[in-house]
């Protein structure tokens, strides 16, 4: 969400910077993730002057150029050669001085230098309005009024508007801050605590009684359906003149990325992103018999949006009708005939409370996000709705002009009555580890709109407006209280606790800890990503948990596996150069039970109809090592990883495990490690069109533990001593071709067979395959060779390695490379 710092400071008195704002804000808990600059003209037009033409001559080698000495309230005049036919002496001019850049209305930006064209010198630019983004004309010069001061800067003679544009990560739970004045609100409460002040207050501003109304033109409102809609308030100003905005309306909706559209239009999206309300104007003349109808659409049923899309409405779609026809879907998206056009002479304007859950429904079901929407569906104010028509009328009055022909209009069956909460002085202090002052606590409630209604020793009774739509309980009261105060405030207790853990009891959490100690003792740092994810991402949807009202088709399933969500992780760190990686991730997959034997679907009348699988997750990707002195930069590979997964296992006590080929559908290349016909761990490559799928380009290695199997291996762990080598080890190393059904597994089997007595380790550290080798693969294999009698000759290994390589060619007619 983008809120302006200008229009801001306009609901509330401050004088704090877009930094220090951007602080406080996050700081209680909406967070800023950045800050942009707008410029209501791309540059500001900075280094961009007005001239005064002192003199003007035909350019002696070039027949439409012209020399002018151009009087900028410098020193000295600039010398200019100009190529535009208007030119004359006398005119005020604009001027781009050298230094300064221009962007044009098309085309790249222009950066003003000096220069020689035909041999004479140009200091700058005498500029077309196109040449500085102020519109599309090339056909001459721009020449301003003589009375026009000579040096002034052009962006105050253009009056170009300048803002800071802070843009918040608006959580689904605060409706309340999704407007400038919800963020003035919360600013307020802030600054009066840090302050210890209750000066500090945000406006509603425009509110002026509306003039009396001719009862011209008159709509009858009826509400159908008040489980969807609470209420419904509506005026009529006729006599409008539909045209463009003025520059500070655009201005305003531009900052915080909105197109205007026309002056009616723009009116309804600036109150809805000043105060939080939706609004939507009607065409008068599209509403049949002078009346709204608020009911769900029939089953079925076909209506065009304005959009030009023909949709098919469902039985619990709101809709906004008139005596004859729907109009709109309420609260998500206008109709395409009942929309205000440059013909519009009268407009109706609606302001609404619309329950959120059946517009969350419609929004979902049509695949439409709004503005409007995205407030609706998480709660606005019931008692904002007339505030908006004021709002939005004397605008309308002051830009479109019109008059009132139909007063406000307000059906409300029945009042939505704020929750009442009871609130602990001595519960908040226990809850947060703190105690504050009284006084404090109750200066943050009533900052933030929230009404005590009556004070005991301990206690009070609050009464918590309807846009608090998150603050339900005493320990939500708690929340906002501790938010605002400022979670920095709360000191860390000095009295630290233990409490000896259960190794039966808690074993999982303990081996949590131990391997993430020993994760992060190799390089890794933990990552933690959503259970949500998009469908798309699995090759295999079938038994994926599907979420009933996603919040977009980007989190509509529970993930299948973590790969994803670590893969998300790697390519936000790498677009920021962060290209060297080695993550870990504990958490849980999720999957529906599968179909019973001959059945087609799955079993939902069971008890747990649900799969959860815990699972520890590593990934690698680019060097090994950090920057360093040594000049050590190797890239991480299979034999890395696979260095990393068997010193985990040993840290659990698991050394003997079996090895096979990994055929996990996502991975290029892998193994597995088995215990008891158990897979602990798949590990591996990352194929190219998984990668591709979230857009990661460089090699990615992942292995995936299954958390059952560590814990029955943590289980039987016993410490267990074993005496140092005396005599030092042998590697050697093989590169074969061989057919791809061989497997790794075989062939490390055939190698201990083939040695018993002196081979000691079997390591397979690259695979390769590819179209000049046909139906074969190369494996390159490591052997480790040791005695415990004596150190190894040459003579011996080599021994040991023939041997090797026969049984190899005699049983799989291996091929050396």
């Amino acid at each position: 969400m983008k809120i302006s710092y200008n229009w801001l400071k306009s609901l509330i008195n401050i004088d704090h910077s877009p930094q220090e704002i951007s602080i406080l804000l996050t700081d209680a808990g909406l967070e800023v993730e950045g800050i942009e600059q707008y410029e209501s003209i791309k540059g500001g037009l900075k280094g961009v002057v007005v001239g005064h033409i002192l003199s003007c001559e035909k350019h002696p080698d070039a027949d439409r150029l012209s020399l002018t000495k151009v009087d900028i309230g410098a020193p000295e005049p600039l010398s200019i050669v100009c190529g535009a036919p208007n030119i004359a002496v006398g005119q005020k001019v604009i001027v781009a001085t050298v230094g300064s850049t221009l962007y044009p209305t098309e085309g790249d930006p222009i950066e003003m230098k000096k220069s020689k064209i035909r041999g004479a010198v140009s200091e700058g630019m005498i500029c077309a309005e196109d040449e500085i983004g102020l519109g599309k004309s090339h056909a001459g010069i721009m020449i301003l009024p003589q009375d026009t001061p000579i040096g002034i800067a052009a962006s105050d003679y253009f009056k170009v508007e300048q803002d800071s544009v802070l843009e918040i990560g608006l959580t689904p739970n605060r409706s309340d801050a999704a407007s400038h004045y919800g963020v003035a609100r919360d600013l307020a409460a802030i600054l009066n605590v840090k302050n210890n002040t209750t000066e500090y207050n945000a406006l509603l501003i425009g509110l002026k009684d509306l003039p009396a109304a001719t009862n011209l033109n008159t709509i009858e409102i009826e509400i159908k359906n008040s489980d969807a809609c609470k209420r419904y308030s509506g005026l009529v100003i006729s006599g409008v003149e539909v045209k463009e905005s003025p520059a500070w309306l655009k201005n305003k909706l531009q900052a915080i990325g909105l197109r205007p559209i026309n002056n009616i239009v723009d009116i309804t999206n600036f109150v809805l992103h000043e105060i939080g309300q939706p609004l939507h104007a009607f065409d008068l003349e599209q509403i049949k018999g002078n009346k709204i109808i608020v009911d769900v659409a029939k089953e079925g049923a076909k209506f065009v949006t304005l959009d030009g899309v023909e949709r098919t409405l469902k039985a619990n779609d709101l809709m906004i009708n008139n005596a004859s026809e729907p109009m709109c879907i309420a609260g998500v998206f206008g109709g395409l005939k009942s929309g205000v056009s440059e013909k519009t002479n009268s407009v109706f304007l609606e302001s609404a409370y619309f329950d959120p859950g059946f517009i969350r429904r419609t929004s979902k079901q049509h695949g439409l996000k709004t503005d409007a929407s995205f407030r609706f569906e998480r709660g606005t104010d019931p008692e904002m709705t007339v505030n908006a028509l004021l709002r939005a009328a004397n605008l309308i009055m002051e830009i479109a002009g019109g008059n009132v022909s139909m007063g406000i209009l307000d059906v409300y069956p029945e009042k939505l009555e704020p929750n009442q909460i009871a609130f602990s002085y001595n519960y908040c202090d226990d809850l947060i580890g703190k105690t504050i002052d009284k006084t404090v606590i109750k200066n943050i409630i009533t900052s933030l709109g929230i009404i005590i209604e009556s004070e005991g020793n301990d206690s009070l009774l609050l009464q918590v407006p309807r846009y608090k739509t998150d603050v339900t309980r005493t320990a939500d009261i708690i929340e906002e209280v501790m938010r605002i105060y400022g979670y920095n405030n709360i000191e860390v207790s000095k009295d630290i606790s233990y409490t000896a853990f259960n190794d039966g009891r808690n074993i999982d959490r303990i081996l949590e800890e131990r391997l993430g100690n020993f994760l992060v003792a190799n390089g890794f740092n933990e990552s933690m990503s959503l259970s949500l994810t998009k469908e798309s991402y699995h090759s295999s949807p079938e038994n994926l948990v599907h979420v009933i009202n996603p919040l977009s088709n980007d989190l509509n399933v529970l993930r299948g596996n973590m790969l994803f969500g670590g893969l998300e992780a790697l390519n936000y760190n790498i677009n920021r150069k962060q290209n060297n990686l080695k993550l870990y991730e504990i958490g849980k997959t999720y999957h529906t039970r599968p179909n019973e034997p001959g059945s087609d679907v799955v079993d939902q009348t069971k008890e747990f109809k649900y799969i959860e699988t815990k699972q520890l997750t590593l990934f690698v990707t680019g060097s090994a090592f950090k920057e360093n002195q040594f000049g050590l930069n190797n890239e991480v590979n299979l034999s890395y990883l696979k260095s990393v997964v068997e010193n985990l296992l040993r840290t659990i006590g698991v050394a003997d495990f079996a090895s096979d080929e990994s055929d996990h559908s996502y991975l290029e290349y892998g193994l597995r490690y088995l215990s008891n016909k158990n897979i602990l761990v798949e590990f591996g490559s990352v194929n190219k069109t998984t990668l591709s799928k979230l857009d990661v380009k460089q090699n990615v290695f992942y292995a995936q533990f299954n958390w059952d199997a560590l814990i029955k291996a943590y289980k039987k762990l016993k410490i267990q001593f074993k005496e140092l080598p005396l005599y030092p080890s042998v590697r050697r190393d093989l590169a074969m071709l061989l057919d791809k059904t061989v497997k790794y597994e075989q062939l490390k089997n055939l190698a201990i067979n083939t040695e018993r007595k002196l081979l000691k380790e079997v390591n397979l550290f690259d695979v390769y395959e590819g179209e000049k080798l046909g139906n074969k693969k190369s494996y390159a294999l490591s052997f480790i060779l040791q005695s415990e009698e004596a150190t190894l000759t040459d003579k011996q290994v080599e021994k040991v390695m023939e041997k090797l390589i026969n049984s190899y060619k005699e049983t799989f007619g291996a091929e050396l490379r």
